[in-house]
């Protein structure tokens, strides 16, 4: 006999209201998964844009990513009762998410984190550090004293690139839309704050080019990104805050610098041989935000009745830091 469980499900494409709360049948783990009972998710873009059926991949139960307590796993590779992050794994884009009462993730994609931290607090740190570590030091290998340049500083994953390449000992240049964010960035480490817009570089007092570039805008300003990064250098594309729209037209021949390594990075590939979630170090990174050396609380907390008000705010872009529901 099936049991039942709390769901939150993607009935049609559309706003908001499209997400109906329903009773489906709880998932049985086989061999190489576990299954974890859900106690806060993450809200991110990926699934605003799976609700309005403008991604490639998408599950009626979303949700990239969660928290909460393994209840089983036939394998053996979690203890049961483990305290553990769930990050991407195929959830929420070909399997069903973290927006159930319980959701089946593979084991190479379970974190086991020993914590007291809240778990509201535990469920904004996910996906955005993993995906921020993997951009920085695994695709962009940033070293201590190179010039980095973060486009799109204030986004969640921008703000953890931040924390994450100013512990590394990197100089910072951050960019926002908005003044008043400024000093949140300075006191955050930025060694330089400006204003994003297009046409960047009339910002800069002269000519600026960075070692590293993370471009979390997107292809809005690919290529003034790539013009940013010297010859020898990496320019690495890992968000789209301006919007999915490609660029029209473009011919690297006579558009891009020579000499300038540009890549792409999609955080549905962490867990992967190629990306593997041991080489991030999640516990450490919990460990200071525990401590209270850097601030990764999220922005906004909802009750998970409440994930109408949660897209609503996912919708607007004006969050300014994760956005989190908890059981």
């Amino acid at each position: 006999m099936s049991i039942e469980m709390n769901a939150i499900v993607i009935g049609k494409f559309g706003g908001p209201e499209v997400l109906e709360y329903r009773q489906v049948t709880k998932p049985t783990p086989s061999q190489g998964q576990a299954l974890v009972q859900v106690k806060a998710f993450g809200v991110n873009h990926a699934e605003m844009h799976m609700r309005r059926g403008e991604w490639d991949e998408w599950n009626p139960i979303t949700g990239l990513e969660c928290v909460g307590i393994v209840e089983a796993c036939p394998g053996g590779e979690v203890a049961i009762g483990s305290k553990v992050m769930g990050i991407m794994g195929g959830i929420g884009r070909n399997r069903p998410g973290g927006y159930g009462e319980f959701v089946n993730i593979p084991v190479a994609n379970v974190v086991p984190i020993k914590t007291e931290m809240p778990w509201e607090e535990l469920a904004a740190i996910p996906e955005v550090y993993s995906t921020a570590w993997s951009c920085l030091f695994t695709v962009l290998d940033l070293q201590m004293g190179e010039r980095l340049l973060i486009r799109g500083a204030t986004s969640t994953i921008g703000q953890a690139a931040l924390n994450l390449a100013v512990n590394a000992g990197a100089r910072v240049t951050a960019t926002t839309r908005r003044e008043e964010r400024f000093d949140m960035l300075k006191d955050m480490g930025a060694a330089e704050v400006v204003r994003e817009q297009s046409e960047l570089f009339k910002q800069f007092d002269q000519p600026s080019r960075f070692d590293k570039v993370l471009n979390l805008i997107g292809n809005s300003v690919l290529l003034e990104s790539i013009s940013l990064t010297r010859p020898g250098g990496r320019m690495l594309q890992a968000g789209w805050l301006g919007g999915l729209a490609p660029v029209v037209d473009f011919n690297p021949m006579i558009q891009m610098e020579s000499g300038v390594h540009f890549s792409l990075f999609h955080s549905k590939v962490l867990g992967e041989p190629g990306f593997p979630l041991s080489e991030v170090p999640l516990q450490d990174i919990v460990n200071k935000i525990e401590d209270g050396q850097w601030d990764a609380k999220p922005a906004h907390v909802f009750e998970y009745n409440d994930i109408h008000s949660a897209h609503r705010m996912l919708d607007s872009h004006n969050a300014g830091g994760k956005i989190v529901v908890r059981h």
